[in-house]
């Protein structure tokens, strides 16, 4: 009795195995969208309300105690006459204090002595760029004799990079629907979105600007902020009818 239940569940075991083991339906792939991609870009000029200078100052003298002590007085004259002409201490960082052996060379090429040259170099915000150009005569006076490079800014570029985006989507739905008329078909549903958006400085490049009054008391230097340029490239993708 008890071999004959076995058989037939051995059977039964089978037949659900068999059954399972059947051909599946599976449901027909869908083919993929046709789309429509298009890049729009926008741009905003901006008036730049802010600067970053680097100001340095070198010495050079016989030995490294006198190179330092002489670089440390310019220095400390050169902060004080930056915070004097308004620039808050917040905004005066130091980037680069460096010093080595400088050797001399004779005309005919032998070495010679050798000097040991100092660099310190700071780095200002300036945030009344109306008063850059005196700013740096101060910075001059003061024993500066190393200006790398004067950079513009705008501190605040949210509202011109939220203009510009909302400029570049709007020239790329126009643009994706004249190319729809044009070639036949009716827009989807916008199937992607990309953007880029890239705000380039203008920048000013110095170097040895002098030192020590190499600039008359009544003489700016001149500065030209310009304008700025902020461009933000947007990418649609649309569905194709």
């Amino acid at each position: 009795m008890k071999t004959k239940t076995l058989v037939i569940s051995v059977v039964l075991l089978l037949a659900l195995l068999l059954s399972a083991c059947g051909p599946v339906t599976l449901p027909a792939a869908q083919p993929a969208p046709r789309l429509l991609t298009i890049s729009g870009a926008g741009q905003v000029s901006l008036k730049p309300d802010i600067a970053y200078v680097y100001v340095g100052v070198h010495t050079e003298m016989p030995s490294a105690a006198e190179a330092v002590a002489e670089n440390n007085t310019k220095t400390q004259s050169l902060i004080e006459a930056l915070k004097a002409a308004g620039v808050n201490a917040e905004d005066i960082q130091t980037t680069n204090f460096s010093i080595w052996q400088n050797t001399q060379y004779s005309p005919d090429g032998k070495p010679g002595g050798t000097n040991y040259a100092v660099d310190n170099t700071v780095y200002l915000t300036v945030r009344n760029l109306s008063q850059l150009g005196d700013l740096l005569d101060a910075a001059v006076k003061a024993g500066a004799n190393n200006i790398n490079s004067i950079q513009f800014d705008v501190a605040d570029k949210t509202q011109a990079l939220s203009q510009a985006r909302t400029e570049a989507v709007k020239t790329a739905k126009t643009q994706a629907e004249e190319l729809a008329a044009s070639a036949g078909v009716k827009l989807g549903e916008i199937q992607s979105i990309q953007y880029f958006d890239a705000a380039p400085s203008p920048v000013f490049q110095g170097k040895g600007m002098g030192g020590g009054g190499a600039v008359s008391a009544d003489v700016a230097v001149p500065i030209s902020p310009g304008q700025m340029q902020i461009t933000v490239t947007v990418t649609l993708a649309y569905e194709i009818k």
